[in-house]
């Protein structure tokens, strides 16, 4: 230890990723705080994944509950108290971060309140909610982890008037109408929540199909799926301003529609938050798109600097942070050099019915499999809605290297797709074939079953050439 400085790291933001990072530092004796100005467990804990996840097993109950019907139950008066379910998610949400702000101290990390900006690459002021410098504090080496923020057009008239997906955690009363922008999966995932939960709700995308970047059967089949839902999905239009009126917004679109609701949602991308950091008064750089620019090891251009998660922008998923965290320890601290592998990470849109993908899509197996990809696909009418006349359907995709044939990508649509892919996921990563995959006995009767029963080749194999 140097007693140069007053702490070996700083780290500044107490997300998923800041938070590994300074407790497994501190639990290696090494003298830490972290800096905070909100609340401990970042985007993920406070306003992300958690309360969001809350947010949709509230809303899947009403589907619950017209399959229940068919079954035989019968619910008379069923009613959703939002107030309550939201007072619930908070007391939740803070027993949550206060095990997160625990664990720093249990640790010996020393847990800051306040914004951290950096003054110079080893001198950190902390900054009180008036913006006020209230403490200066020195480390030897700093981790940036602040994550990112929701983002929105800021020159669309009216946009005062639209909330983003932080705002919606905290709605005082659940409206009638809504209408949400963007395509990618936070629109997604809260079109389903509020339509469960009985909101008219209007899903408005630029582009051709919603879920950019996934496979495009996905993409086609969610499509259609959550419009069963009673979503009603606008494609290929955006707004040309918002009007607040005395009865609720209208929504002026390109194509001339206007569509009045009681709130609208923006959801149109996040961005990496380094506003204001003092990032080049200590020499740290950003890349094209904003984002902290890092080495395959995290290190920034600064050589006591590091940054991690989201405030990256290399692939923005909580787990990946925590990931990337123990790396940044591994290779800073333990002298045994360490970079997270982005490739076959398993992911899951929490949509209505949910999505659970990892690997490749079949469009990218075709530009980077040299000898093209076999392709099995079932779309089938789960056990569970056949019985009761539903007509949901789900989506099992396998892509298969046609030369190794290694499955490459798998991609599914239905209940328990999340579930399902962590466990495909492990396949993937591990280079299983198909052959592999056709020999493991199936599990009778479940809907997985489908993905070691696939025989017959949707596509024969084409290269890419």
């Amino acid at each position: 230890m140097s007693d140069t400085y007053d702490y070996d790291l700083f780290v500044i933001g107490a997300g998923s990723g800041g938070v590994r990072a300074a407790r497994l530092t501190a639990l290696g004796g090494k003298r830490v705080a972290i800096a905070e100005e909100f609340r401990v467990g970042g985007t993920c804990v406070i306003r992300g994944c958690v309360p969001k996840k809350f947010m949709v097993m509230a809303s899947e109950v009403s589907h619950a509950l017209e399959i229940a019907e068919g079954y035989g139950w019968s619910f008379d008066n069923a009613q959703f108290d939002w107030p309550k379910f939201l007072e619930a998610k908070d007391v939740e949400i803070a027993r949550l971060s206060g095990i997160y702000a625990a664990n720093l101290g249990k640790a010996g990390v020393e847990l800051v309140h306040g914004r951290a900006i950096l003054k110079d690459a080893h001198t950190v002021a902390i900054l009180d909610k008036s913006g006020a410098e209230s403490r200066q504090i020195t480390a030897e080496k700093i981790l940036i982890a602040t994550g990112g923020r929701p983002w929105k057009p800021e020159s669309l008239p009216g946009i005062e008037h639209a909330i983003t997906s932080e705002e919606a955690f905290h709605l005082p009363e659940l409206p009638k109408r809504i209408l949400i922008a963007g395509g990618g999966y936070i629109a997604v995932e809260f079109a389903g929540i509020f339509a469960g939960l009985g909101v008219e709700t209007t899903l408005i995308y630029r582009g051709p199909n919603i879920l950019r970047g996934f496979d495009d059967d996905v993409r086609a089949h969610l499509a259609g799926e959550i419009e069963k839902r009673g979503i009603k999905v606008i494609l290929g239009c955006q707004h040309r301003s918002l009007e607040k009126t005395a009865t609720g917004i209208v929504n002026h679109l390109e194509n001339g529609m206007k569509l009045e609701t009681d709130v609208v949602m923006f959801a149109t991308g996040r961005i990496p938050y380094v506003a204001d950091l003092g990032l080049s008064k200590a020499g740290v750089e950003l890349n094209d798109e904003g984002a902290i620019k890092v080495d395959p090891y995290s290190k920034t251009t600064a050589d006591n600097i590091w940054a991690i998660g989201d405030v990256t922008d290399r692939m923005n998923l909580t787990p990946v942070a925590i990931r990337e965290a123990v790396a940044f320890h591994e290779t800073v601290y333990r002298n045994n050099p360490q970079h997270f592998d982005y490739e076959a990470v398993a992911t899951a849109v929490f949509s209505q019915p949910p999505v659970g993908v990892v690997g490749l899509t079949e469009a990218e197996a075709r530009h980077s499999c040299s000898k093209g990809v076999d392709v099995y696909v079932t779309r089938f009418r789960p056990m569970k809605y056949a019985f009761t006349g539903s007509d949901e359907r789900v989506l099992m995709k396998l892509v298969v290297d046609a030369d190794t044939q290694r499955v490459v990508g798998v991609h599914i649509v239905g209940p328990d797709s999340p579930e399902m892919i962590q466990l495909a996921a492990i396949a993937v990563k591990a280079g299983l074939t198909k052959a592999q995959w056709d020999a493991t006995c199936a599990v009778h009767p479940t809907m997985a079953e489908e993905l070691v029963t696939l025989k017959e080749k949707q596509s024969q194999n084409t290269s890419a050439g």
